[in-house]
């Protein structure tokens, strides 16, 4: 994979250009050349004018700025990375801390070729040379020298030079392992070290080489091949010409590359950003060639684009929304609703990144830079004459897609979907969640009950694949039919009995007893209870059935009319106090009511303070309504005035409020379905 620039030829590393014999001229101790103080300067221009580049760009998805790919550490570890361009060292320290580290004098780190003024004259150091003999004279430290290879170890490579002098080379300075009798460059750094070794170096010599070719590509502004090496601390190391550069993680590409090994031993063009062959070291970027060559082609692009186009572009980035498709220069969005007419759970479900498609351009925002793609509008719209497709009673056949807690969504097609509605799925049972009844991934058989093309809306009925239970019922089960049942759920107003799998039948409080006053059916039956009841009525249309448990028995109230003429007197016993009078026992399970009036006390409102469950009370029938079914008492002997305290009528109460919280919670969570039935509203999501 190679980058190319039109306009500039990139510089070969093959092509030969000899190293001046006339050295730089010297610059003061401290100072830079001119050259380099102008190379200096032309980075940061263009690091300058990269970053408001960035800023204009930064509302525009296409080319993240560099200030919000990468964190102010991150970059400025990257400035602080020094790569020998010689030696291929990775560096973090200044010369003075490394003349420091190694006890020696800072002119010796910083200008190791004798480009700076040392301590020892140019005359002084040839007459020290001349005293090694004759056979030296034309041999000079930090010169490029002519050597043969005399051996070729696993580490090292023992070369001859000059009249017979050898010295080693570590193998790893040469690109490819030489052979014995093979003639090379390189740099004698030393004649003889502090253990009297000849010191020499290969890639120092590569280096001075081709320091003239990166430096004229440098200052031409010409851009350079070069090979991804190794993944250093903040970037990669590039072979440049045969020598190392630094190539910062933030200028590789126009995003962060998440993976660079998968970059390394790719061949790329680099612009050369920053150079220093005192410290030896060069800093390149491809990001400024890419956003280059992006510029041109935005250019380009701009003035073809209209909306309504179908071009051919590039996936290049996924988000949970959407995905980014490069153009060739500018990126738009296909965001996920206009990937596909049907139901679309992630963008990497439809499109994959590297991929290639046509694009359809859906809207242009130049002042945004924002450009709107779609995908499904390359594809007929399949709500077009969908009523035909699927008329009102057919059945058809889906899988569910989705499930909410007011219906299971059935795709029918890629695009068209269908609302099975809770109180479509079942006939007889009472479905909490459609999820107690279906699975996402279901093939299930519906029946279309409406069709709103205009909406995009239809409702199918899971339910309508069978036929209706309720029909047959009336048939069934006849008035006064004795069935039996379990007790499946208690409310305030009565007792729930299941018949049948799915049919409930209802025992309301005033068909549980004929002589008793029953304020709640748990005083009667239990949950779970096994009962005979009698079928009372059945309403097929609204899925209602009545029953009784008190019919079972004959009506004994003819009898006890007679038996409680007014004027009878008999004992009875307190049952309970109501707001309006006191409920007696008269025996047998019958009940007699004394009002508040006819208590014997003035004030109803203090019944409590004078009546009390399980009391025996001397009374007198005052009126026997066989017809209504109640008995009127009178007290004829007014019991004493018991002290009632404070704190248990409080006790009392809060029994009674817990009671009545419990029968509420109870009656909305079990049986909400047996109050009258709203049609819930069939909302989409």
């Amino acid at each position: 994979m190679t980058d190319s620039t039109p306009e500039d030829r990139p510089i070969d590393a093959e092509s030969d250009v000899e190293t001046p014999d006339t050295p730089e001229t010297d610059a003061p101790a401290g100072e830079a050349p001119e050259s380099e103080a102008e190379t200096a300067e032309a980075p940061e221009a263009e690091a300058a004018e990269s970053t408001e580049s960035e800023a204009e760009d930064a509302a525009d998805d296409d080319v993240v700025p560099i200030e919000e790919e990468f964190t102010a550490e991150e970059l400025a570890e990257e400035a602080s990375v020094i790569v020998d361009a010689a030696t291929g060292e990775v560096s973090h320290e200044t010369p003075q801390e490394k003349a420091d580290r190694l006890g020696i004098s800072v002119e010796l780190v910083m200008d190791p070729y004798g480009e700076e003024p040392l301590d020892v004259s140019r005359s002084e150091f040839e007459q020290l040379l001349g005293e090694f003999g004759e056979d030296l004279q034309d041999i000079r430290e930090g010169e490029i020298v002519n050597a043969r290879v005399l051996s070729v170890s696993d580490a090292s490579v023992i070369l001859e030079f000059g009249f017979k002098s050898e010295g080693s080379v570590a193998l790893d300075e040469f690109k490819e392992p030489p052979v014995e009798g093979e003639e090379v460059e390189v740099l004698l750094e030393h004649l003889e070290d502090d253990d009297g070794i000849v010191v020499l170096s290969k890639k120092k010599a590569d280096f001075l080489r081709v320091w003239e070719k990166i430096k004229e590509a440098h200052e031409a502004d010409r851009p350079v091949k070069g090979t991804l090496v190794r993944k250093i601390k903040g970037g990669v190391t590039v072979d440049i010409m045969g020598v190392d550069a630094f190539l910062p993680g933030s200028q590789i590409a126009l995003r962060r590359v998440p993976n660079i090994e998968d970059l390394i031993g790719e061949t790329y063009n680099f612009k050369i950003i920053k150079l220093n062959k005192r410290r030896r070291n060069i800093v390149v970027s491809r990001r400024v060639i890419l956003e280059a060559e992006r510029e041109k082609k935005r250019k380009t692009l701009v003035k073809e684009l209209l909306v309504g186009q179908v071009r051919e572009g590039t996936v290049k980035n996924i988000t949970d929304f959407g995905a980014f498709i490069d153009l060739g220069g500018l990126d738009g969005l296909l965001h996920i609703t206009d990937m596909s007419w049907g139901r679309v759970g992630h963008p990497s479900e439809v499109v994959e990144i590297g991929t290639e498609l046509d694009i359809k351009v859906l809207d242009i925002d130049w002042d945004r830079e924002r450009i709107s793609l779609g995908l499904k509008q390359l594809l007929p719209y399949p709500w077009t004459d969908i009523d035909k497709k699927y008329p009102v009673g057919s059945r058809v056949r889906g899988k569910v897609v989705s499930i909410t807690n007011y219906g299971a969504f059935v795709e029918l097609e890629k695009g068209v979907e269908g609302l099975v509605h809770i109180s479509e799925m079942s006939w007889t049972r009472n479905v909490r969640h459609p999820s107690k009844l279906v699975s996402i991934g279901d093939e299930i058989e519906a029946v279309v009950l409406k069709v709103d093309p205009d909406d995009e809306k239809i409702s199918l009925g899971m339910k309508q694949i069978e036929e209706d239970p309720w029909l047959a019922l009336p048939v069934k089960y006849p008035t006064g039919t004795t069935l039996e049942g379990v007790v499946r759920n208690l409310t305030s107003f009565g007792a729930f009995v299941e018949i049948e799998p799915g049919i409930d039948g209802l025992v309301h409080v005033s068909d549980m007893s004929w002589t008793k006053r029953v304020e709640h059916p748990s005083e009667i039956v239990q949950k779970g209870d096994e009962i005979q009841v009698m079928v009372l009525d059945v309403d097929a249309e609204n899925k209602r059935i009545s029953l009784g448990l008190k019919q079972l028995q004959d009506d004994p109230w003819p009898t006890l009319s007679e038996q409680f003429v007014p004027g009878v007197e008999q004992d009875g016993t307190v049952v309970r106090v109501q707001d309006k009078g006191v409920v007696m026992d008269l025996g047998d399970d019958v009940e007699g009511f004394v009002p508040g009036s006819h208590a014997g006390i003035n004030d109803a409102d203090r019944l409590a303070e004078y009546y009390r469950a399980g009391d025996t009370v001397a009374l007198r029938v005052i009126e026997s309504d066989a017809v209504n079914r109640r008995i009127v008492l009178e007290v004829l002997e007014v019991p004493e005035r018991q002290v009632v305290a404070e704190e248990e009528v409080a006790e009392d109460g809060a029994d009674e409020a817990a009671v009545e919280a419990d029968d509420s919670a109870e009656q909305a969570s079990d049986d909400a379905e047996v109050e009258e039935q709203a049609d819930e509203e069939d909302d989409e999501a």
